[in-house]
């Protein structure tokens, strides 16, 4: 029970992604911090006459950047979560902010996976499920390749048993 009067709390879903999302963050992250730190650097370097606390500048987005890499796909994986139910599909994801999102099965419209590069390399991909909703599609991301093409198949069936048009 919680403080509204024995309304039971919705629980978190019941699954998480797969563990090699967090290398795969920690790879798409470093790349990408990576990329903006070169560039500012280059730019204090290259430039003349930038006064000398732009280094300073330069030095703590590089810290910022090291503290990205490693800290934020450890608190992304604890956080993301997903669940695929007999009525609905679940998710919560989120590292500085968290949203969770619930779509029930009869308004699912399309079911489409993703597997980028990067993706493919640590075996992962990504499943989108678009709704008859105004908030947009649900995204499950990062989890195991053979895991997603299960949750595809499964989607399909039910939405395809279900009657009516979604909407």
């Amino acid at each position: 029970m919680d403080h509204t009067g024995g309304t039971p709390l919705l629980r978190a879903p019941a699954h998480q992604v797969s563990p090699r999302a967090v290398p795969y963050w920690r790879v798409s992250a470093g790349v990408g911090d990576a990329v903006v730190v070169v560039a500012a650097a280059a730019a204090w370097l290259l430039v003349p006459d930038v006064p000398w606390w732009v280094g300073l500048l330069v030095a703590l987005l590089a810290l910022v950047a090291v503290a990205h890499v490693v800290l934020m796909p450890r608190i992304r994986f604890r956080v993301h979560r997903w669940e695929v139910g007999d009525t609905a599909v679940h998710t919560r994801e989120g590292w500085l902010g968290q949203q969770s999102r619930i779509a029930p099965l009869s308004r699912v419209q399309t079911v489409d996976s993703r597997q980028g590069a990067l993706m493919r390399l640590f075996h992962l991909a990504s499943i989108t499920v678009t709704t008859a909703s105004a908030a947009g599609p649900i995204t499950i991301s990062c989890l195991d390749d053979e895991v997603a093409r299960q949750v595809v198949s499964r989607l399909t069936a039910i939405t395809a048993a279900t009657e009516g048009d979604a909407t």
